[in-house]
């Protein structure tokens, strides 16, 4: 017995011993990052441009794998099954704190406890964003024209789930509209369908839709979070119209369960610096996104309060994955 308890405080020492080492040594070979939605969205551009700057600091590669479907599930379902060697991330976005409630019976993991939360990187607001085509410069004009010509309007949504889709859903809500929200596979999906002129609005990612806002090919007429958008300071917020309508979006990583805490601060460290470089940090303004930069526990409590706000915006729109 003492034998055995001995070998048990071994193994216990060694482990102990070995998780530091992990951690220096890590990575030694490339690490995939896997963004639920297609390339062109918020996620995926943050992703790529990220990966740069990893790879430069850990001096392994960072491959982004696109794996659409599911409001993200796909993407997150992979993650989890994945060994926690730290070298799977999920670089998702804020539409995982709907999964709970929209997938809940279908996904076979929890998201609270089967992934480890890395970092919440960066913020942005959903812009609302009309086709050049829509005749109004204000959000409570587009109110009264959607409500007079309530037939002609279609809004998007990235995909079913998405903070896009539910931002839609809240201004329906809010504003006493019906208009049809129409989900596509991401945010550079619903942009393209927004600008071809097959939607009239959208609740945007401003990384996908800045681009077009240059260009002319879209317009815009406010910002879903609390105060207005350094990357457009003269958008006013959906909050001095409707005062509790507050939509930002986020971007975040997350390791599978049992991934190593010391990987874990590594890779959290790593992210700090990487969104301290001037190349990110100039994207980030151009882009109308914020860094964050958070600990783990901070991610953990962003997502438990948007999960529960989303909560009530699926319960009243009675929206249902098909």
């Amino acid at each position: 017995m003492e034998r055995y308890s001995a070998r048990l405080v071994a193994t216990a020492l060694c482990c102990a011993c070995t998780m530091p080492v992990m951690a220096q040594t890590w990575p030694t070979k490339a690490v995939r990052i896997v963004v639920p939605f297609p390339p062109g969205g918020g996620t995926d551009i943050q992703a790529r441009l990220l990966s740069k700057v990893f790879q430069q600091d850990l001096g392994q590669n960072f491959l982004v794998d696109n794996r659409t479907g599911a409001g993200g599930m796909i993407a997150a379902q992979l993650t989890v099954d994945a060994p926690p060697d730290g070298y799977t991330l999920l670089f998702t976005s804020g539409s995982i704190s709907v999964a709970t409630t929209l997938y809940a019976s279908r996904i076979k993991f929890n998201v609270h406890t089967d992934l480890v939360p890395v970092s919440w990187l960066s913020t942005t607001p959903l812009v609302l964003s009309l086709h050049p085509s829509i005749p109004v410069k204000s959000v409570k004009e587009l109110i009264a024209l959607a409500r007079q010509k309530q037939s002609l309007f279609t809004a998007g949504g990235n995909d079913v789930g998405s903070t896009a889709q539910l931002s839609a859903e809240m201004f329906n809500q809010m504003a006493g509209l019906k208009t049809p929200v129409v989900t596509y596979r991401g945010g550079g999906p619903a942009v393209i369908a927004l600008i071809s002129g097959e939607i009239s609005y959208l609740f945007a990612t401003a990384p996908s839709i800045m681009p077009h806002l240059k260009s002319g090919k879209a317009k815009a007429i406010a910002v879903t979070t609390e105060r207005r958008s350094p990357a457009l300071p003269d958008l006013p917020t959906m909050t001095s119209i409707f005062p509790e309508f507050v939509s930002d979006n986020w971007y975040a990583m997350y390791f599978p369960k049992n991934t190593p805490r010391p990987i874990v601060d590594r890779m959290n460290a790593a992210i700090k610096k990487g969104l301290d470089s001037p190349d990110v940090k100039a994207f980030m303004v151009r882009e109308a996104l914020e860094s964050v930069a958070s600990s783990p526990e901070e991610l953990t409590a962003k997502f438990n309060r948007d999960a529960a706000r989303y909560a009530q915006v699926i319960k009243a729109a009675n929206i249902k994955v098909q």
